[in-house]
């Protein structure tokens, strides 16, 4: 089957990353919004990056035009119906997500497949409550979308091997690297590895082994990271790492129980960027 058209549910920043991608490799897009607010930042951060990337001689004016004019803003999940695959990229909530699972198993075409890109709930549990299993995918692309090169492909008990092909071919037509994660299971690989790394960063802040800053500092110095789990949490939401936290703990045990210090921080309402105050803020 040939992807033509992937539809995106989600207008926040990984739904509007995923889009841009897509757009990027000559894929038509249409993306789902529910609230004008969210499409127009969407819209906003789609026409920054595009202007960056001109700015920046990565792509022509031309170009940049002919990207915009393949992302279609939809408010109807029945405008997926021409859709060969859609992406879902909402708030990591099984319950939201297994509606919305549920509304596209009816509307799409029988072949079409469903991509989630959760980064911590069961691709099988997900796939069950749909009639295609088998043309059921994890696709756990990585903030921001347009400048990470991985994605996780995460197969469901059931999901078949041509599946797996189709979205292989998606990752590499949209020039970012796939790992196949081959059994389902909670934090698949990247998050379970980081997620312990971000437990321990927090605990020697806890217990007066080091600052902030200089604890990713020695992660960006000393293990080559990009960033520190600091700077990423307060940039992507310090109740994301928590509630990613609860759930590995949950199906993995004490190893990753979220430290007091954390779930402080997220009852304070320091969440990071997008409460105004972060552990930059709060740890001087």
């Amino acid at each position: 089957m040939e992807i033509k058209t992937i539809g995106i549910v989600g207008s926040g920043a990984m739904g509007t990353g995923i889009a841009y991608v897509s757009a990027q490799s000559k894929y038509n897009v249409k993306v789902y919004w529910r609230r004008e607010s969210t499409r127009d930042q969407s819209i906003a951060i789609i026409n920054k990056t595009r202007n960056k990337g001109v700015e920046r001689g990565k792509i022509t004016q031309e170009e940049s035009d002919e990207l915009f004019k393949r992302i279609e803003f939809v408010h109807e999940l029945e405008s997926f119906a021409d859709c060969e695959l859609v992406i879902e990229s909402v708030v990591e909530n099984q319950d939201i997500k297994n509606d919305i699972m549920k509304k596209l198993d009816v509307i799409l075409a029988k072949d079409a497949i469903i991509a989630t890109n959760t980064s911590s709930f069961s691709i099988t549990a997900l796939a069950n409550v749909t009639s295609r299993p088998d043309k059921f995918i994890g696709m756990h692309f990585f903030n921001p979308v347009y400048a990470m090169k991985l994605v996780e492909i995460i197969r469901g008990f059931h999901t078949s091997d041509e599946t797996v092909e189709i979205i292989q071919g998606v990752v590499e037509r949209m020039k970012k690297t796939s790992i196949v994660v081959k059994r389902d299971t909670p934090g698949f690989v990247v998050n379970r590895l980081f997620m312990a790394q971000v437990r321990e960063a927090i605990k020697i802040l806890e217990e007066g082994i080091a600052g902030v800053r200089d604890i990713d500092k020695g992660l960006t110095l000393g293990l080559n990271h990009p960033m520190g789990p600091f700077t990423l949490m307060d940039a992507t939401g310090v109740d994301i790492a928590y509630f990613v936290l609860c759930h590995l703990r949950e199906e993995l045990g004490d190893a990753y129980m979220p430290p007091q210090l954390l779930k402080s921080m997220v009852e304070a309402g320091c969440l990071g960027q997008k409460s105004g105050q972060g552990f930059y803020d709060h740890f001087k």
